[in-house]
């Protein structure tokens, strides 16, 4: 801003917008503009509704607007216009680098413009964005990380959805374009507050998942702004609410309970990652993964685990450091890695096998095995725990995989470690032990590798547990797809009753 409020009325110091820009001009107007406006001469009080004293004089104050360049000068003067609380008229309108700038001659206009500072939003810029990342054919729009998307960053446009003015614009563009929209992702935005997501209450009633990951949400409270929207899905991972609770239940009687998505027959899922928590499908994954890996394990051919293990795959073998008799252990003991044992940096590396083909080449030396499968342990945490006994003089051993999702709901080893050690008495003894047969009217028969697969497969497709889907495999006598159209079909035609009787599997036909 420069000031005009000299009062000796000499026009040495007075600013002419039309005339040459005075070189202190925009030092001046920063000033100012930090003092709140007014001119360099707040104390003075004579200015009278924006004119200053000495003869009519007036204080003029520039107005720049960042990145204004790219706009059309109509369009941003009259969004301008729109929101500012004062009408105005601008004067000499230019552009200055990337800035438009124009000037102002009354003070309270000019902190009336000044106020309006980030509430004006590009909406042309964000619909395109939008668009871009809409997905019609699932009713899906993918905001993740908007903040640094590539279209938006080119052309300046600033969407920190963490900010209401932002987080309104977004949701005024779903209003007036697509309030059919049933998925939101909100994910990796910043969000600390909920308030402005309250809107999509009444603007988007279709709305079932809305994913929250990755964000700053502190408290389960925050949710209640949401609480009205009938999702069916939530996702809350990476938030540091989720620090708070210490198991699954605790947490889904806290935010479900709580906000009420519990009743009113809508049930909601809610997806948090928390330590220790294991959803039922990724149970069941590992449940049905181990007996199908020691099938192939015991088999005699061990090349078909190539398909279980992570193409970067490392495999680890170790023996307990303090034994009587290591030799015992026969070929297990010389490619043992017992990090107490070994000291040279050289064979520890030599030990460590690394990706997937080498590790299948290493576990296809090793001796022929047979697992006892009534003895496995299985605990599932942050990584999977193996234990049991296996039929090579009997040995007792421990195993961990870690895994990742290998697509679907299969599972890929990225790390396998295996321990082994001579089994004791006890263990000798309880080995292989068939387990107490159950009364039944007629004899259970002994499946085979094959059949176990397809059961472990046929369980994990249809969701049944092991039982009942070795009766449906049976009834369709061991045809998988014959079994698989059966259980489809019974299920649309709601002919399942889980809870009351075993039903028939077989086809009507």
């Amino acid at each position: 801003m420069a000031d005009s409020n000299s009062q000796d009325g000499s026009s040495q110091h007075r600013f002419n917008p039309y005339g040459r820009p005075n070189r202190r001009g925009d030092d001046r107007f920063d000033r100012g503009r930090r003092g709140g406006g007014g001119g360099g001469h707040r104390g003075r009080g004579n200015n009278k509704g924006g004119d200053g004293g000495g003869g009519g004089r007036k204080n003029w104050f520039k107005m720049s607007v960042p990145y204004g360049k790219k706009y059309d000068k109509d369009w941003l003067i009259t969004a301008l216009q729109n929101i500012c609380s004062m009408p105005f008229t601008p004067v000499h309108y230019h552009v200055e680098g990337n800035r438009a700038e124009f000037f102002i001659d009354d003070s309270t206009t000019a902190n009336a413009l000044f106020k309006v500072s980030r509430k004006i939003t590009d909406k042309e810029g964000y619909k395109q964005c939008m668009a871009k990342r809409f997905d019609g054919s699932q009713q899906a729009l993918d905001l993740n990380n908007i903040r640094i998307d590539p279209d938006l960053v080119s052309q300046n446009i600033d969407v920190t959805l963490n900010r209401k003015n932002s987080m309104r614009a977004v949701i005024k563009i779903i209003e007036e374009n697509i309030p059919e929209l049933v998925c939101l992702n909100l994910s990796n935005n910043k969000l600390f507050r909920l308030d402005d997501l309250s809107e999509l209450v009444n603007k988007v009633p279709n709305l079932k998942t809305l994913n929250l990951s990755h964000n700053e949400l502190k408290t389960e409270r925050e949710l209640d702004r949401i609480k009205g929207l009938k999702l069916v899905e939530l996702w809350l991972e990476r938030n540091p609410l989720c620090d708070y609770f210490k198991d699954q239940a605790s947490y889904i009687r806290s935010v479900c309970a709580q906000d009420g998505w519990v009743g009113n027959g809508r049930l909601l899922t809610v997806c948090c990652e928390i330590v220790g928590w294991v959803g039922n499908g990724r149970l069941l994954t590992v449940i049905t993964f181990s007996p199908r890996y020691y099938s192939v394990y015991d088999s005699g051919d061990r090349q078909p685990l190539l398909d279980a293990y992570h193409d970067g795959a490392t495999f680890s073998l170790s023996m307990p450091f303090t034994m009587q008799n290591p030799s015992s252990l026969g070929d297990y003991h010389k490619d043992s890695r017992n990090l107490k044992k070994l000291k040279d940096p050289t064979t520890r590396f030599r030990l460590l096998k690394h990706t997937r083909l080498n590790v299948v080449a290493f576990l296809s030396e090793l001796p022929k095995t047979q697992h006892d499968t009534a003895s496995l342990i299985v605990d599932v945490n942050t990584f999977t725990v193996i234990e049991g006994k296996s039929r090579d003089s009997v040995r007792a051993f421990c195993r961990v995989f870690v895994t990742v999702p290998a697509g679907g709901t299969s599972l890929c080893i990225v790390n396998d470690e295996l321990f082994v050690r001579n089994a004791t008495t006890e263990e000798i003894r309880r080995a292989f032990v068939a387990p107490a047969p159950t009364p039944s009217s007629s004899p259970v028969p002994t499946l085979s590798a094959p059949q176990q697969e397809m059961l472990s497969a046929f369980s994990l497709k249809s969701g049944m547990n092991l039982e009942w889907s070795q009766k449906c495999l049976q009834d369709n006598e061991w045809d998988f797809n014959r079994a698989g159209q059966v259980f489809t079909d019974l299920k649309v035609n709601n002919s399942l009753f889980y809870s009351v009787n075993i039903p028939r599997f077989k086809s009507s036909s």
